[in-house]
């Protein structure tokens, strides 16, 4: 995807992580572990440090969108050192109700906006065209990724579409092993490296059914099992988790994805509703 200045260093290398060449990745991987080392660091040094010729370091620095090794590390540099969120977000104990608040819807719109920079067009199509294909969909998160991947079966089953979800890891197993090569299964990850989700991903794999995973960091395991990779990108403050901070973002993924089904499957959606709001009339006084 095309970088502009406002893009951060490491939301460029989160965004195309899955797209890098296995050199690439191992630079990339440094850069993500290591960034405060790389600003006092040389190009010599990094590339001795990864047993790498500097002519690659720096065309992974023009590969992200810089014009060179120096210009990746003055930027980087400066988003280490004055990061955005201290300066919006430092959430004091000092803090009244309503500045708190404040700092907190602000976080959530930077993440929003942050998502919306780092979403990859062709993944995304991709997606949608996974859902439209499926005969059966099955979402699958654990914990907090387990509240998103309800509400997306809520969504998916109001327009009609067969959906399961699943939020105990042994339900998950036991319906993945009946998967087909045209089924779909969503998981929701933040870390992407629950162990659970991983051997669920493997096991979904196995059947022929696709594999989509919504996870916050590029370079997760869920990232390199999946098909399909829709990245969030949220940031940790003193008071707010990385992913506490990132639901909305995966929510709004979740939207997006609804939208664009519901869009492609007019007549479908316009039906199902038909039926669900009669059959749930019932229900009101």
């Amino acid at each position: 995807m095309p970088f502009t200045e406002s893009h951060p260093t490491i939301t460029r290398i989160s965004s195309s992580y899955s797209s890098f060449s296995s050199k690439e990745q191992i630079i990339a991987d440094y850069i993500l572990e290591n960034p405060k080392k790389i600003i006092h660091s040389t190009i010599s040094q990094i590339a001795e440090d990864l047993d790498i010729a500097e002519a690659t370091v720096f065309r992974f620095c023009k590969r992200i969108g810089y014009k060179g090794y120096q210009a990746m590390k003055i930027a980087l540099a400066s988003e280490i050192v004055t990061p955005i969120e201290n300066i919006h977000e430092a959430i004091s104990v000092h803090d009244d109700e309503s500045t708190v608040a404040e700092k907190v819807f602000r976080s959530n719109i930077r993440t929003l906006e942050q998502t919306k920079q780092i979403i990859d067009q062709p993944s995304f199509k991709k997606a949608v065209d996974a859902f439209l294909a499926a005969e059966r969909i099955e979402f699958y998160g654990s914990g907090g990724s387990g509240t998103i991947a309800n509400d997306a079966h809520h969504k998916f089953l109001r327009i009609g579409m067969k959906t399961l979800y699943y939020s105990d890891t042994h339900l998950q197993i036991m319906s993945a092993s009946q998967l087909t090569p045209n089924d779909l299964v969503v998981i929701f990850s933040h870390s992407g490296a629950s162990k659970d989700s991983i051997e669920v991903a493997e096991l979904v794999k196995s059947t022929g059914a696709t594999v989509i995973g919504i996870t916050n960091l590029a370079k997760s395991p869920l990232s390199q099992v999946s098909d399909i990779v829709l990245f969030t990108a949220s940031t940790e403050t003193e008071y707010r988790s990385e992913a506490l901070a990132s639901r909305i973002a995966q929510l709004s993924i979740v939207d997006a994805l609804f939208v664009n089904v519901s869009m492609r499957r007019q007549d479908e959606v316009k039906d199902a509703l038909h039926k669900m709001r009669n059959a749930i009339a019932v229900k009101r006084i």
